[in-house]
C-alpha cells in the first residue's frame, strides 16, 4: 500500500484538507477553475491551505497581475457598503466571522469563535448577518464577500456543506438553521457583490492571518 496523501482544495465546493482522493474529487468535479494539490503530510497540507493555491500549482511561474485595462473594467469598490469575511483555523477547526464598514474599516459585528466549522460556513453566516444588519438599520447598501461559494449558498438558500453536525458544532449549526430561516422569510434589496481581491487587495474584513 502506498503512503497516504493529503489533498488541499483551495477552490471547490468546500475548501480544506481531505484525507482521500475520493473526498477531494467530490469537491472539485464540475467546478470550473478548481484548485487542488496533493501533499505528503497533513502538516504540509494545512500549511499550504493558508496560502494561495496558485503559488503551489504554478510555483515556477510568475504571479499574474491585472493589467491597467483589466482594473479599469472592474472599477473601484463601493465604499458605502459592508465587507464580510470568515476565518478558519485548520488545525483546531475553530471559526469566526466579522463585518466592517468598507470605507472606514469600522467593525460592525463579529461572531465566534465556534468549534468544528469550515471557512465556507462562516463566510455564509457573515453574509446573512450583514443582510440582517442592513434590514434592522434600514441600510440599502451592497455587501461584499470574497467567497463565491458562500454567495451561491445565500442565493440558493441552501448550505451545501459536507461538515457533519456534532455536539461541538451545535451552536454553529443552530446559527445556520436560523440564517436559512431568515433568508426564507425575508426579502432584501441589498446586492451581494464579489470582492475583487486581485484588483483591490485584501477584503477589508480579512482577519489578517494568512
Amino acid at each position: 500500500m502506498g503512503k497516504q496523501k493529503f489533498y488541499v482544495v483551495w477552490k471547490g465546493r468546500e475548501v480544506g484538507v481531505f484525507e482521500s482522493w475520493g473526498d477531494c474529487k467530490k469537491q472539485i468535479d464540475g467546478v470550473k477553475g478548481a484548485l487542488y494539490k496533493s501533499f505528503s503530510s497533513k502538516e504540509l497540507a494545512e500549511e499550504a491551505l493558508l496560502g494561495s493555491g496558485k503559488d503551489y500549482i504554478n510555483k515556477n511561474k510568475p504571479k499574474s497581475e491585472l493589467t491597467v485595462e483589466q482594473k479599469a473594467l472592474i472599477g473601484d469598490p463601493i465604499l458605502e457598503s459592508i465587507s464580510v469575511d470568515g476565518a478558519w483555523n485548520t488545525a483546531t477547526g475553530i471559526v469566526e466571522y466579522q463585518g466592517v464598514d468598507t470605507g472606514t474599516g469600522k467593525l460592525l459585528f463579529r461572531q465566534g469563535p465556534f468549534e468544528d466549522g469550515t471557512n465556507n460556513i462562516v463566510e455564509f453566516l457573515a453574509i446573512v448577518h450583514g443582510l440582517a444588519y442592513c434590514k434592522k438599520n434600514g441600510l440599502v447598501i451592497p455587501i461584499y464577500s470574497d467567497s463565491n461559494i458562500a454567495i451561491s449558498w445565500v442565493r440558493d438558500k441552501e448550505v451545501a456543506t459536507h461538515q457533519s453536525r456534532s455536539e461541538k458544532n451545535k451552536k454553529l449549526f443552530d446559527l445556520i438553521d436560523r440564517a436559512l430561516k431568515w433568508l426564507n422569510i425575508n426579502e432584501y434589496p441589498n446586492n451581494i457583490l464579489k470582492w475583487e481581491t486581485k484588483a483591490w487587495g485584501e477584503n477589508p474584513a480579512d482577519f489578517g492571518r494568512k
